[in-house]
């Protein structure tokens, strides 16, 4: 047993090492038949690699043959094949419709390098790989397409004008109204040119030398609003116009009815889905309607009382509609068919004035600070004046603290307001010019805030003495230099009010009285110097003969000097004001006229004494 194990294993030795032996052998043979065979397949890629600097043989650029070429060659070829192809229009249809498209005036340029170098990768490579994708090109081939570019402005405009003429809009849905009656107009869908799909087909043909037609693009242009929608709409319509509706403004009440309200009513436009109160009809409804609602705001005002006393009458607000909100309100009252339900309020919005009744309290207006009162005269215009400007500073009121301007207060005192010629100073001289009176306001309104003892913080005297005004206290205005101003030092609002009548004006301040006490101490009027003299020569009298056509009067000064206490007796002001006037111009004519020449004196005949001569002696002494 032992002696067959022995040889057993002997036996199963020596054939595993022969097994191994033939597996070695077998791995140097494919070891061996894989070298030759690269070195054959590199021997076939090194035989068909070629040239870098060529096309590989095969390769086609839209068409043409442009294998074995170099780059430069090839595309010499190529744009010597567009150049004859790109004299041809190139036909387009849309439809039963043809146009024309010329790569001259669209600016088509095929880029015919970047094809060159597409078609290069054909046949490109590192040594025997290059070789064999030639070797696949030649034998299968490869097209290269070529890409195209135009002028966009160009070709932008080409399609617009095909679209202006293939586009076939959609039409919305919508609702025509024929009376009171409504319809729905049905929808329908349009067609549009895809311009840019339209733009790629056309360059595409160009470069590939396309000679078919080229089919235009279209998309199918779909309505928003379909006829479905609009029904819904057409049935509110009908319920709209089917009975009136009433506006409530309070307890005023309007009406509208089914054909104001067909006027008004505005039908889906634009892809809208929804009625309106819009349009024209509605607007010119609405802005009459605003005009009938409508009130202005009404400041508080101060009503002067018999014995002083003042009322305030009260402010009132301003009212204006609300257009917007109105219009919702109508559109949702033509909407229900209920008739009870058919009321739409008319919505209005308050806007307090400038001054409120809180306000008007609030300022401390309660009596009369001062009064002063002036009497007046002279012609017509001037009085005319006088009650023009007083117009003008009327019912002014001054805050605390705020300086009254009698020139700011009236502004400008010409023509254009009304003011006429009248007597007036100008130059220290009495003459007419326009505003003549006004002098009158001024020194009334001065005397009226010297006797409120308020700051008075610009007075100027007249240039000529006034009887008739108070000696020392008058107050003269020339716009814009000359002013009259003074300063509203209580701690309430002041109001100033005239009253004219046909020969006095009265100046009152309002406010709440502070019970100062003024004293007043005038002084004598002074002659300052003989009036001046002016002589105008007068042909018509003889020398040495004078007229005075004017006295003149003397120049004259005066002082006015005011303390003012308040009601605890400290001193408040003390303040004095000098006038001075221009003495008024004697004035005299004085003759030029030479004087005559006496005439002379006739000689009587001496008388005639004893006989006389005999007849013969007188005739002979008449000879």
């Amino acid at each position: 047993m032992s002696s067959l194990r022995v040889e057993a294993g002997v036996s199963s030795y020596y054939a595993r090492r022969r097994r191994q032996a033939r597996v070695r052998m077998l791995k140097r043979a494919a070891l061996a038949g894989g070298v030759l065979l690269v070195a054959s397949a590199f021997a076939v890629g090194m035989a068909f690699a070629g040239s870098t600097h060529r096309l590989a043989s095969g390769v086609r650029i839209a068409g043409i043959d442009v294998g074995g070429l170099k780059p430069a060659d090839a595309e010499r070829l190529l744009q010597h094949h567009y150049a004859a192809f790109a004299k041809r229009p190139l036909v387009l249809t849309a439809g039963t419709r043809k146009f024309e498209a010329n790569a001259g005036p669209l600016g088509i340029v095929p880029d015919w390098q970047a094809a060159i170098a597409e078609a290069g990768k054909q046949g490109d490579g590192f040594g025997p790989i290059r070789g064999f994708r030639r070797l696949y090109v030649r034998f299968a081939g490869a097209d290269v397409p070529a890409t195209a570019a135009a002028y966009k402005p160009a070709l932008n405009l080409f399609l617009a004008r095909i679209a202006h003429e293939v586009d076939l809009p959609h039409q919305e849905a919508a609702l025509r109204r024929s009376g009171l009656r409504v319809v729905v107009v049905p929808a329908h869908a349009g067609r549009v040119l895809d311009r840019p799909e339209a733009a790629r087909r056309i360059l595409a043909a160009f470069a590939s030398f396309g000679t078919d037609p080229v089919a235009l693009p279209f998309r199918i242009d779909r309505p928003r609003v379909t006829t479905v929608a609009m029904q819904h709409v057409a049935a509110q319509a009908r319920v709209a116009l089917s009975a009136p509706v009433r506006l409530a403004l309070g307890k005023t009440r309007y009406v509208l009815s089914p054909w104001r309200i067909a006027s008004i009513l505005g039908f889906p436009k634009a892809g809208a889905r929804a009625l309106a109160i819009a349009g024209p009809g509605a607007d010119t409804y609405l802005a009459r309607l605003q005009k009938t609602v409508d009130t202005e705001a009404r400041d508080a005002r101060f009503e002067v009382l018999a014995g002083g006393k003042i009322h305030i009458v009260p402010s009132v607000d301003a009212r204006e509609l609300d257009a917007r909100a109105t219009a919702k309100n109508i559109l949702k009252a033509v909407l229900e068919k209920k008739p009870a339900k058919r009321l739409a309020p008319i919505v209005v919005s308050a806007q307090p004035p400038k001054r409120t009744t809180k306000d008007a309290q609030a300022m401390g207006i309660t009596g009369v600070v001062s009064s002063y009162t002036t009497i007046y005269g002279g012609i017509a215009n001037r009085i005319h004046n006088v009650q023009l400007v007083a117009h003008l500073i009327d019912d002014h009121l001054i805050a605390p603290g705020a300086e009254f301007s009698f020139n700011r207060t009236t502004g400008e005192r010409d023509a254009s307001k009304g003011f006429l010629e009248a007597p007036v100073i100008i130059n220290g001289e009495l003459q007419t010019g326009l505003g003549g009176g006004v002098c009158q306001v001024s020194t009334t309104v001065f005397n009226a805030a010297y006797e409120a003892g308020l700051e008075i913080t610009a007075r100027t005297n007249h240039a000529l003495y006034i009887s008739h005004y108070p000696q020392g206290r008058d107050a003269t205005v020339d716009y814009p230099d000359v002013d009259l101003r003074f300063v509203n030092d209580t701690n309430h609002w002041l109001l100033l009010r005239t009253f004219v009548s046909s020969d006095s004006l009265t100046v009152n301040l309002y406010g709440t009285p502070v019970d100062r006490k003024v004293e007043t101490e005038t002084s004598p009027l002074v002659v300052t110097g003989a009036a001046p003299l002016r002589r105008i020569p007068d042909p018509s009298l003889y020398k040495g003969q004078e007229v005075v056509d004017e006295s003149g009067s003397p120049s004259l000064s005066t002082s006015v000097h005011r303390k003012v206490y308040a009601a605890s007796g400290k001193l408040l002001y003390d303040n004095v004001w000098y006038s001075s006037y221009r003495g008024e111009y004697r004035v005299v004519r004085y003759g030029t006229k030479p004087k005559p020449k006496p005439k002379p004196k006739p000689v009587k005949p001496a008388p005639v004494t004893g006989l006389l001569p005999p007849a013969g002696a007188a005739r002979g002494a008449l000879r």
